[in-house]
């Protein structure tokens, strides 16, 4: 699934080309996504302009006239693609004035499309009980300590809860983890003072450097230019078992990256360096 960089870097890639456009068409080819969306969501999008763009957590907010939001999430294998020939899987596709054609692409249908008030977007019922957004002034080490504070669940499970932090997934936790050399086993009550904001620098710069480089491309994830995302060349443990990490020596004083499994998901560290 998309992380909070690859929908940040949608989401810039959406507003770089469509702020301040009017939508002359839309369709909807189907509305039984991950959810249904509204049965009159094409009628509701023709003739709006488009006043910009926000994303929260891994949603994208395109903001209309009218006082309206138009809500997108990618799911697990959406994207959002400009003017490219109609394709397989394409459920929406909104044309502007001025000739721009985008469509949202979603093989796997785990995407979701749906019309909010835009005075009332935090309170749409997949917003409303988000964390805070890790690359926000407020996203300190003493905040994050507070919301850890009494978990024992593992660390790593624990920044993958949305309502702990909003946006964060497998890759760049893993990552965010080897920074703070803080293991994913640790229980997340003990991150607090300087591990505490240790990981929420490690954080904020892994998920700035990532949305530098445009995101990590896997499986479906392009920018909706085509272009691929980078950044999964410049991971530092994710998908590297085996591979001695840039601060070990290698065998045999090391065995290397390790990859275990934490709730159904693949982590990746290195027991020497993260404790």
């Amino acid at each position: 699934m998309p992380e909070l960089p690859e929908v940040e870097t949608v989401m810039r890639g959406l507003a770089a080309r469509l702020t301040g456009r009017t939508i002359a068409r839309a369709h909807l080819a189907r509305a039984d996504l991950r959810g249904p969306a509204p049965p009159d969501l094409a009628d509701r999008l023709r003739g709006r302009r488009i006043e910009g763009f926000r994303r929260r957590a891994k949603y994208i907010l395109m903001r209309l006239s009218g006082g309206e939001t138009l809500l997108l999430h990618l799911g697990m294998s959406g994207r959002m693609v400009f003017d490219a020939p109609p394709a397989k899987h394409e459920h929406l596709v909104i044309e502007t004035t001025g000739g721009t054609r985008l469509g949202f692409v979603d093989p796997r249908r785990f995407g979701l499309l749906d019309l909010v008030e835009t005075a009332a977007e935090d309170e749409h019922p997949l917003l409303r009980g988000l964390g805070p957004e890790p690359l926000a002034p407020e996203f300190t080490g003493a905040a994050l300590a507070a919301a850890l504070a009494g978990r024992r669940t593992a660390l790593k499970a624990a920044l993958l809860d949305q309502r702990v932090v909003a946006g964060l997934g497998n890759i760049y936790v893993c990552e965010a983890l080897f920074r703070a050399r803080l293991s994913p086993r640790r229980l997340a009550g003990t991150a607090t003072g300087a591990r505490a904001e240790r990981l929420a620098a490690a954080i904020r710069a892994t998920l700035a450097e990532a949305i530098a480089a445009g995101g990590s491309s896997l499986r479906d994830y392009v920018q909706p230019d085509g272009e691929l995302g980078y950044f999964q060349h410049a991971w530092k443990v994710y998908g590297r078992e085996g591979e001695p990490c840039e601060h070990c020596p290698g065998p045999p004083a090391c065995p290397g990256i390790r990859r275990i499994v934490q709730q159904g998901r693949s982590t990746f560290t290195c027991p020497r360096w993260q404790r």
